[in-house]
């Protein structure tokens, strides 16, 4: 092959691949240089491929597994810790400095995990495209890896082959494809060779197969397109090695948080060297003043805590059957105010179910939902029996099938534990659990009927035909099934045992499919003739001859789950919007839209085709106003969890196919599907499924918020004592005190214990019953509210005067000194004791909460004041920490501040509360916070 032709090749494989489905077939293979008969010659293929690669998507530049830990270090918090190991080692505390840089190094750790977890998705994509194809070399039939196609190949394609390729289809047989993985639609797609308009959806391309989709019927011929990187799935990779990971909710304020307290430390330990300075005392003690300063200011167990409560988190959502893969996510559901799902198997059963059956002019509603054979028959509202002609229309179902359904049982001694699947094709399922469950039997009727014959369904013809023996007649008989179009102009009669009670009327059979095709149903149709026994083959010309008896029609749709209705209405109760983005068809969408509950109204509903022709400043409006997305493809669900994001949504995006995984990275909570998801779906979210169920998102959603409400109470609790200690050291440089009234190993013992045995127990507390009645919390909401500033600051107080006032009036009525520091200390643990009991609930008292019902925080407080008993009367703790003991009086003083202190935040509480909810019930204000 001359340059020339190499250089035109190049044009062509750089063409967008929108193109190739209404590009004729001729014009590719005389492009390509290809032929049909025997393929490329060897060495041209290897000329291609030194050319333009192999076929295999381009592995995207890596950080090195250095930078990626060394980065988990760049964070406002860890240099606070750091800052606090640094200072305890130049205090000398090296068993406290090594404490503090064991946390910051085992959030590093976790956090690198974490990061070389998630970009495993592109290595996934890659190894998808792994494997052997059949194709034309020199006239021969060839089996090599699919790496080595290039562009020009005739690759040869049967049931149960991967695509290795973006295939131009050159011929069919009955080809079916599962593209679900790339386009969403749930349903293998019928491929046929034909010139597409230029604006026809990926999903409809039905000339056109794609890399990594499966076949799962019949056999086909195709000329290979694009390979690698232009191929579809090579798009996906490269939106999803530049999909924007964003930082969740928590972490932005956090970051924020850690900047201000990084500022006001700083702040402090300048005031504190300069008055020290100005009063005349030694530079080395001021400086190690403002060092202690520095350690009681900074929450060294602020990191620890996000990671542990969050770790509980992750642990009660498991148990709801939703696996947290990245931990912040768990907090970012809790703020999520937009959750775009995709509907077949999240939204609905994902089982294809009959719901009607119209026949000799009458409707029956079937109930029962899915595979499982239960169910009945209602007419006007009541159970009631099949006609005749019903009977046969249900019988065409059963028997013109290729299909079976199989009964599971994880427990083989429970019954209740049963369930049912479909082995083939989800509508042919449909038409043999309908006819189970309204009383055939399958066995004697595929006894009484043997199969004799089949004419298998092809996309030309669009019904399937079967041809079997009636036992107990001197007959044979054809069942036919299909789409109404084909079937309708083939009967002039109807089946009835009494020829005047339905005259054959095609209008009212096409008035009644048309308005079950308005509910958003699959409407098939049936046929029969009877032939004489010594027919014993059936033909298309057979069918086409006509002379059939219509038997009616069946009406199915995959029914939405009654879990899912319930928690779509909880979302909505909580604020959040539920919005559809699937790849099925528009109708059918809608329908399953508005019996799930995603609007009060009729959903407003859009087309990718439609999207694709908005400006891209129209997008994020319609985003927003829009509930239903019908046959999207994967670049628009990558641009409208973008165009939410532009309208300051949180935004959680569920998928289970390859082509969502841009998507789910982008969004702020990516949900995969743990039953139906690929890897790579899997591999790009923060949490998956593992019943694929709406409902688990809804239940994550209320752990998110209880964790986030159980960190703000962490939050709320442990800065006072971290601001208090501060102050007592700062006052003590500002009036010149000749001791300080703390130690720095003495703030540590207060922060250590306490944080650990106190603090952490919130993260245990469960959520309030109101949870999922409010709206989320708005993303730019700092973490501490004004009331909680409030909160915080007369806590502060408290510690500040009651630990200060105490130690010097222990001083002044000759206490020693070390005593006086014991009471000083023991004024911030028995302080801090009674605000954990406000801060169970940051709206109610304690005794709504239920004084049992957290019984870690209940053992955390009997080990405090066993280890600060410890702390304050055992000698080896009295030589250590610097302390002594102290009288029954002390102890009284002390818890007498710890109550008035508890009482007067329960006040506030009080009349905060009488004044936000005196006149609106609780549930109905769902801008506040019942935490």
């Amino acid at each position: 092959m001359n340059d020339n032709k190499n250089k035109e090749i190049l044009i062509m494989n750089n063409l967008s691949n929108e193109k190739w489905h209404h590009l004729p077939l001729e014009k590719i293979i005389e492009e390509y240089a290809t032929n049909l008969d025997v393929g490329l010659k060897q060495k041209d293929a290897d000329d291609r491929i030194n050319k333009f690669g192999a076929n295999e998507i381009t592995a995207q530049k890596k950080q090195s597994l250095a930078i990626i830990f060394l980065s988990q270090f760049h964070q406002p918090l860890v240099y606070i810790l750091i800052l606090s190991g640094t200072a305890s080692a130049i205090l000398g505390k090296w068993t406290d400095a090594l404490v503090i840089f064991l946390v910051v190094l085992i959030n590093a750790i976790i956090g690198f995990i974490q990061e070389i977890k998630a970009t495993k998705a592109i290595e996934s994509l890659a190894k998808s495209l792994s494997s052997e194809a059949s194709v034309l070399r020199d006239g021969e039939k060839r089996r090599i890896s699919s790496t080595l196609l290039v562009s020009g190949d005739i690759v040869l394609l049967s049931s149960g082959d991967k695509v290795p390729a973006d295939l131009r289809l050159i011929s069919a047989k009955n080809l079916q494809v599962n593209e679900s993985a790339l386009t969403g639609e749930s349903l293998p797609v019928q491929k046929q060779n034909v010139i597409l308009d230029e604006d026809v959806l990926l999903a409809d391309r039905t000339n056109m197969l794609y890399a990594s989709s499966l076949v799962t019927y019949g056999q086909g011929t195709g000329v290979v397109i694009a390979t690698g990187d232009k191929t579809e799935m090579g798009k996906i990779s490269k939106s999803i090695a530049t999909a924007e990971s964003h930082d969740t909710p928590l972490t932005k304020k956090i970051a924020k948080f850690s900047n201000l307290l990084l500022y006001i430390i700083i702040a402090f330990a300048l005031i504190t060297f300069i008055v020290g300075i100005i009063h005349g005392q030694n530079i080395v003690d001021v400086f190690m003043a403002a060092v202690a300063l520095s350690v009681a200011a900074i929450p060294e167990a602020l990191p620890a805590a996000v990671t542990i409560t969050l770790a509980i988190g992750v642990n009660r959502m498991a148990k709801r059957r939703a696996i947290i893969r990245k931990l912040p996510a768990v907090e970012t559901l809790g703020s999520t105010t937009v959750i775009c799902s995709d509907k077949t198997g999240t939204l609905t059963e994902n089982q294809m179910t009959v719901q009607f059956i119209w026949s000799s002019g009458i409707e029956y509603k079937v109930t029962g939902v899915g595979y499982a054979p239960i169910g009945s028959a209602l007419l006007n509202g009541n159970t009631s029996p099949l006609h005749h002609e019903a009977i046969e229309c249900l019988r065409a179902g059963l028997l013109c099938n290729d299909s079976k359904i199989v009964k599971e049982n994880d427990n083989k001694n429970d019954n209740k534990n049963e369930t049912y699947q479909v082995e083939g094709d989800p509508t042919e399922g449909a038409l043999i659990t309908a006819s189970l469950k309204l009383g055939l039997e399958e066995k004697r009727e595929l006894e009484k009927y043997p199969r004799i014959d089949s004419v298998p369904f092809e996309s030309e013809n669009q019904y399937m035909a079967t041809l079997h023996r009636i036992k107990d007649k001197q007959s044979n008989v054809v069942y036919l099934k299909g789409s109404l179009s084909a079937l309708l102009p083939i009967c002039d009669r109807a089946l009835s045992d009494n020829p005047k009670s339905f005259d054959f009327n095609p209008e009212a059979i096409k008035i009644a499919s048309q308005n079950m095709a308005k509910q958003g149903l699959r409407v098939l149709a049936f046929a029969r003739k009877e032939y004489p026994l010594d027919k014993l083959t059936i033909s298309i010309p057979d069918i086409e001859s006509g002379g059939f008896s219509f038997l009616g029609l069946q009406a199915m749709i995959d029914p939405p789950r009654e879990e899912a209705k319930k928690a779509v209405r909880a979302c909505r109760s909580a604020g959040i919007q539920v919005k559809m983005i699937t790849g099925d068809q528009l109708l059918t969408a809608s329908k399953i839209a508005q019996e799930v509950g995603l609007s009060d109204t009729t959903p407003i509903a859009i087309t990718g085709k439609e999207l694709a022709k908005l400006k891209d400043d129209e997008f994020p409006e319609v985003a927003e106003k829009t509930t239903v997305f019908a046959r999207v493809t994967p670049e628009q669900k990558l641009k409208l969890v973008k165009a939410l994001q532009q309208r300051k949504h949180i935004v959680a995006m569920t998928g289970d196919g390859v082509n969502d995984a841009p998507a789910l990275k982008q969004a702020n909570i990516g949900v995969a599907m743990g039953i139906t998801g690929t890897e790579v779906s899997k591999e790009a979210a923060d949490m998956v499924l593992t019943d694929d169920n709406f409902a688990s998102i809804e239940a994550a959603v209320e752990e998110g918020r209880c964790v986030f409400d159980n960190l703000i109470k962490f939050i709320s609790w442990t800065i006072p004592t971290n601001l208090g200690q501060g102050l007592v050291v700062l006052l003590a440089i500002i009036f010149n005190v000749a001791s300080l009234p703390l130690l720095p190993v003495q703030i540590l013992w207060i922060n250590t214990t306490s944080a650990i045995l106190l603090g952490l127990t919130l993260a245990f507390e469960s959520k309030s019953a109101n949870i999922m009645q409010r709206h989320p919390r708005k993303p730019d909401t700092p973490i501490l509210t004004n009331e909680l500033i409030f909160r915080i600051v007369i806590i502060s107080l408290f510690l500040v005067t009651g630990s200060f006032g105490l130690y010097k009036f222990e001083l002044y009525y000759g206490a020693s000194l070390e005593a006086a520091r014991t009471v000083a200390v023991n004024v911030f643990i028995v302080v801090q004791t009674a605000y954990l009991l406000n801060c169970r609930s940051l709206t109610r008292s304690m005794l709504a909460m239920g004084v049992l019902s957290n019984r870690w925080l209940l053992g955390g407080v009997s080990l405090m004041f066993i280890f600060q008993f410890a702390f304050v009367y055992l000698p080896i703790m009295n030589k250590l920490f610097h302390t002594a003991p102290v009288s029954l009086a002390s102890w009284g003083r002390v818890i007498l501040l710890a109550l008035v202190s508890y009482l007067f935040i329960e006040l506030e509480k009080w009349i905060r509360y009488q004044r936000q909810y005196k006149l609106v019930p609780l549930h109905e204000n769902k801008n506040k916070y019942e935490i």
